[in-house]
C-alpha cells in the first residue's frame, strides 16, 4: 500500500477543504468509538457529505486515519520552528519549543490520543512514515537540548531520554485531559511542567538564565 493518500479530484484547494471536513469528523468518531467500529458511512454523515463523495478524496478508512495522524505531526513541524524563529538564546529556544509542542497537543488532543491507540492499525509502511515524521519534529527539541548542553546550561545527560521525557510531558496534557481539564489550565500546566523538568537538568548557570527568562 502507498504511503500517499490519493484523490481522484485534481483541485488542491477543494481536496484540502473536503479532507479537513472528513478528518474533523473522523477524529471525533475514532476518539469516541474507536477506529475499527467506525464506518465510512458514519464519517460521511458526521462530515455532512455523501458516502460516495468521501471516496473521491480517500480510498479507504485507513487513508482517513493516516490523514488524522499526519495532521498532528505536520502541526508539530510547522509550529515548533515558528515558535523558535528569531530567538538566539539557547535556553529560550528550548523553552519555546516545549511550549509550542504543548500548545499543538492542546489543539489536537483527540488525534494525540489516537496516535497511541491506533497507529498500530496502519500498515507497516504507513506506521513507519508517521514514526519517522514524529522523530523529525522531535529533533527540534533534541537539537535545542544539545545546544544548551554545549553552552553549559544543561547537565550532560542522555539526550534521547530527555527528549522523550519532554515529549511525554507534552502528550500527558492530552492523555490525561480527563484529569487536568477541571484542575489546571494549559498555560499553568506548561509553566509547572517546565519548572519540574528543568529543575533536574539545569546547571547553576542554566538556573540563573531560566530565572531571567521567567
Amino acid at each position: 500500500m502507498s504511503t500517499r493518500v490519493d484523490s481522484v479530484v485534481e483541485d488542491p484547494g477543494l481536496i484540502e477543504k473536503r479532507r479537513n471536513q472528513i478528518v474533523a469528523a473522523a477524529t471525533e468518531l475514532f476518539a469516541s468509538q474507536g477506529f475499527y467500529k467506525t464506518t465510512i458511512s458514519e464519517i460521511a454523515k458526521k462530515a455532512g457529505v455523501s458516502h460516495g463523495l468521501v471516496y473521491l478524496y480517500v480510498r479507504e478508512k485507513e487513508d482517513v486515519l493516516l490523514l488524522v495522524l499526519q495532521q498532528v505531526v505536520n502541526a508539530y513541524a510547522e509550529e515548533i520552528p515558528k515558535a523558535m524563529e528569531g530567538v538566539a538564546d539557547p535556553l529560550d529556544r528550548l523553552v519555546r519549543a516545549i511550549e509550542a509542542y504543548c500548545r499543538v497537543v492542546d489543539k489536537h488532543r483527540a488525534p494525540t490520543v489516537l496516535a497511541y491507540r491506533s497507529t498500530k492499525s496502519l500498515t507497516p509502511d504507513r506506521r513507519e512514515l508517521i514514526q519517522r515524521r514524529e522523530t523529525e519534529t522531535n529533533n527540534f527539541i533534541t537539537e535545542a537540548i544539545r545546544v544548551c548542553m554545549e553552552a553549559g546550561l544543561i547537565r550532560k545527560l542522555n539526550v534521547d531520554v530527555l527528549t522523550y521525557q519532554i515529549v511525554l510531558v507534552a502528550h500527558g496534557w492530552a492523555l490525561k485531559s480527563w484529569y487536568f481539564k477541571s484542575r489546571i489550565g494549559l498555560e499553568d500546566y506548561i509553566a509547572d511542567s517546565l519548572d519540574i523538568v528543568l529543575a533536574g537538568i539545569l546547571t547553576p548557570a542554566g538556573k540563573r538564565r531560566y530565572a531571567d527568562l521567567r
